[in-house]
Formats: C-alpha cells, sequence, structure tokens
C-alpha cells in the first residue's frame, strides 16, 4: 500500500510565491530519489482549535499560513533509501536552498497507509 510522509510548517503569507518556487526547485528531487508524488498545500481553511490545531502545531504566529504537504512512495524501503540520499545531496543544503519559513517549526512523519480507497 506504499508508505507515506506528511509535513506542516507555518508560511510568512507573504512568502507564499517563495515557497510555491521553493517547492518547485526542491520536490523533483523527491521523484529523483523514487516518490511517486508530491503534493504541497496552501491552508485556506484552517480553524483554530480550542484544546489543539495545526496552528500550535508550528507555533504559527501571526502573519503566517499553515501548510501541508506529503510524500507518496511506493514501500518504505524505497522511502528509507530516498531519504538518505536526499540528507546527503549537497541540493539539499539549506545554506544553498534556504527554505522560505523557519525549519525549526516543521513537523513531520512516516505513515504506514491502513486504507486507501480511491
Amino acid at each position: 500500500m506504499g508508505y507515506v510522509d506528511g509535513f506542516v510548517m507555518a508560511v510568512p503569507t507573504a512568502n507564499k510565491q517563495a515557497f510555491i518556487d521553493f517547492a518547485r526547485k526542491f520536490d523533483p528531487v523527491f521523484l529523483e530519489f523514487g516518490a511517486l508524488r508530491v503534493i504541497e498545500c496552501w491552508g485556506d481553511d484552517v480553524p483554530h482549535g480550542k484544546q489543539t490545531d495545526f496552528f500550535r502545531s508550528v507555533a504559527a504566529k501571526d502573519g503566517e499560513t499553515v501548510c501541508f504537504a506529503w510524500v507518496e512512495w511506493p514501500d518504505k524501503a524505497t522511502r528509507d533509501a530516498g531519504m538518505q540520499k536526499m540528507m546527503e545531496d549537497p541540493r539539499m543544503d539549506p545554506k544553498a536552498n534556504p527554505a522560505p519559513y523557519d525549519g525549526a517549526r516543521m513537523i513531520y512523519g512516516g505513515f504506514t497507509p491502513v486504507v486507501n480507497l480511491s
């Protein structure tokens, strides 16, 4: 059933185009290293919760938009190998390719799908 990496980040709203440009430059590397699909989403209906919410999860500040992304892989082994290659690839160096958001507040994780409806 594949494997999925999920990411949530707070992006300065003024950096929307920079976020899109960064994703268009960065995301093809996932595909190069075995990912099947990469989806980047700009939050437009993200409610504030009473106990938990996306904003708190990434310590979003005023003037920031919560964004969500995921990467689909054929399996965990391909993902593990692909992520290792990404960490070693000089194109991924944050000094050479800085993200338009605070990566220290990004949350991410790998997930095994248990239901997949199409």
